[in-house]
Parts: C-alpha cells; sequence; structure tokens
C-alpha cells in the first residue's frame, strides 16, 4: 500500500454560510490522517500485536487529558471484545494505583508530544516493575518513544482546528490505532459472536446469542398444553382454550411428540370430516408432521427464523428435548416480547 494521501487545507475563516464545508473539511482532514497512519503500518505493529496476545496478566492503558480519554475507551474496547483491561490515570498512579500493574501485564501508554510530565513521572515505576510498554504516540523523537518496547506512529501534519491547536485530528488517529490493535488481537484471538455476547448480556445481540428456546417457551406440567392420541375432540378443543398457546401437543405414553393440533389444523378436520369431527380424536386430526419442531437448547433467535421464514409463517411451534419427549410449546409472540 503506496497510494499518497492528501491533507485537505483547513479553512481559517469559516462564517454562518461555509460551516458545512468547514465540518466536511474537518472530517477529511481526520480521515486522511487515518489514512496516513495506515500507511505507516510496519513490523511495529506486529510485535505490539504480539505483546498483547502473549500478555498473561491483563493490559493497562494510561495517558493524560485527551489522550487520556482515548485510553479510557481503548481499555473498554479491549475489555468488551474478550481481553481485560483497566485505565490507570498517571497521576493517580503516583499516589498509589500503581499497585494495580503486575509484571504480568502489558502497558500501553498514549500521547501525542511523548512528553506529558505526569506520565513521564511513573515511567521509572513501569520500567522498574519490567512492564512492556506499547507507546502510541505523535513524536517519535519523545522521551516516552525512547523508554517504550514497542512505539506506534501516531503523527499527524496538523490538527483539525483551524488554530492547530485543539487536539483533534491526534487523538482521532489515536483512538484508530487503539481500535486498530483491539481488533487485530480480537481476531487473533478467535473472538466469537457468542463471546461477545456474553459480555453484553443487555442488548439486542447479546439476547439473540444467550437466549435459549427453553427460557421462553411456556412448559412445565401446568402450562404445557398436551393431550394423548384417543383424546376426543372435546378434550382437545378444552385444552387448547385453557392454556391459551393456540394449540396443543399430542403426545404418547413416554411423553414423545407424537403431533401437534393448531386451530388450522381444527378447520381442516372440519372440512374433512363435516359432521362426523366430533366423533374423532386427537390422533385423526392431528399433524404428524409439524412444519417446525423446536429443541430446547436451540438458539430463540434462530427459532425465530424458523417460524417466520416460511411461505406461511407459522404462529406456535412444539418444543422437545434431545429424547425427542415433548417439554413445551414456544410462541412468536413470546419470541417478539422478548426484543428478538
Amino acid at each position: 500500500m503506496n497510494r499518497a494521501v492528501e491533507v485537505p487545507a483547513t479553512p481559517r475563516d469559516a462564517t454562518e454560510d461555509d460551516g458545512i464545508a468547514f465540518a466536511r473539511t474537518t472530517l477529511e482532514i481526520e480521515a486522511a490522517a487515518i489514512l496516513r497512519a495506515a500507511e505507516r503500518l510496519d513490523t511495529a505493529f506486529e510485535r505490539a500485536l504480539d505483546l498483547l496476545h502473549g500478555c498473561a496478566g491483563k493490559v493497562v492503558t494510561t495517558g493524560v487529558g485527551k489522550s487520556g480519554m482515548a485510553a479510557r475507551k481503548l481499555a473498554a474496547t479491549l475489555t468488551s471484545t474478550g481481553c481485560a483491561a483497566v485505565f490507570l490515570h498517571p497521576s493517580e498512579a503516583m499516589h498509589g494505583d500503581l499497585g494495580i500493574v503486575a509484571s504480568t501485564d502489558v502497558v500501553i501508554a498514549l500521547s501525542n508530544s511523548g512528553e506529558s510530565e505526569e506520565l513521564l513521572a511513573i515511567l521509572p515505576a513501569l520500567l522498574a516493575r519490567g512492564v512492556p510498554i506499547i507507546a502510541i504516540v505523535g513524536n517519535l523523537g519523545s522521551t516516552l518513544a525512547q523508554k517504550a518496547t514497542v512505539v506506534l506512529d501516531a503523527a499527524v501534519e496538523r490538527e483539525a482546528c483551524p488554530l492547530n491547536l485543539a487536539p483533534t485530528t491526534s487523538v482521532v488517529v489515536a483512538l484508530a490505532l487503539g481500535d486498530a490493535l483491539a481488533m487485530t488481537l480480537q481476531k487473533r484471538r478467535g473472538f466469537r459472536p457468542e463471546d461477545y455476547a456474553l459480555n453484553h448480556p443487555g442488548g439486542r445481540l447479546g439476547r439473540r446469542l444467550t437466549l435459549r428456546v427453553r427460557d421462553l417457551m411456556q412448559g412445565g406440567p401446568e402450562a404445557l398444553p398436551k393431550v394423548s392420541p384417543e383424546a376426543p375432540l372435546m378434550d382437545v378443543l378444552g385444552e387448547i382454550s385453557a392454556k391459551a398457546v393456540g394449540a396443543t401437543c399430542v403426545v404418547g405414553e413416554d411423553a414423545r411428540l407424537l403431533g401437534i393440533i393448531t386451530d388450522y389444523d381444527v378447520r381442516q378436520a372440519f372440512q374433512k370430516f363435516g359432521a362426523q369431527l366430533f366423533a374423532q380424536t386427537a390422533g385423526a386430526i392431528m399433524n404428524r408432521q409439524p412444519a417446525v419442531v423446536l429443541q430446547s437448547d436451540q438458539l430463540a433467535y434462530e427459532a425465530l427464523n424458523w417460524m417466520e421464514e416460511r411461505p406461511r409463517p407459522i404462529s406456535v411451534a412444539p418444543v422437545v428435548d434431545a429424547a425427542g419427549r415433548c417439554v413445551g410449546m414456544l410462541r412468536v409472540h413470546d419470541l417478539v416480547r422478548a426484543g428478538l
């Protein structure tokens, strides 16, 4: 990758009328800086990745000011993607918080100048512990860069600030390099969607990857609608009405699922048997091959897709265990209500 990246000029006399143009240029400056950082990636990035992947302890991120905010975000991203990480404020570190750093840890220090006094003050203590330090810096000749084990170049030509003072572009590049580390580490560690969901159980993704059919089904001796194949039609209708699921399972003596009777099956039986309908048993009118039979340990989101992605979507399905015994009924309503 050797394409040249042009850095847009910064408009310095933006008025109310050219606000959109100024905002667009700001974004272009920051985007160009990220592309230039991508162009500069070399074996140092691989060494940093090796340190993180081989870390036997935790990752400690640190920085002050806006770099400290980027360091906090990096710690949060690493933690949520399966790598334990904490943020250490350099000032607090000098008053006892250095105790969280162990010899098995890896430190990631962020600083645009590489000369932040608070950060440099804790360097001797970190080096004395023998912890490797990954520096994300904008000045490769800085003290931090010289003391670090690995250095990632986060230099920018200028800030997006029209005065070239407020940390803007430099922070964005530091954030981007941190994300690149975290995402590449996640890929190397084989982090799966299921693993991600364990750390995000409250979100929709978490629910989709953790909720099982057994968590949402209508089951148990009192809630499960079921009849024997010899049950007369009146008992079938009574069970469907009493359990309010819209269907009933037909089970044998060993509790194995033999079929299902829904409101639709009753209407179909009426067309077939006419006036003789009430002389029929559950075994005569049941659907012996339900469109969907769910497993109790199946993901609920997968069950929702099975029930909805059909030429004629179904609203309720029987649930069986590994031995084929009927253990519940699941309604689409239950799945939707769970926020899937």
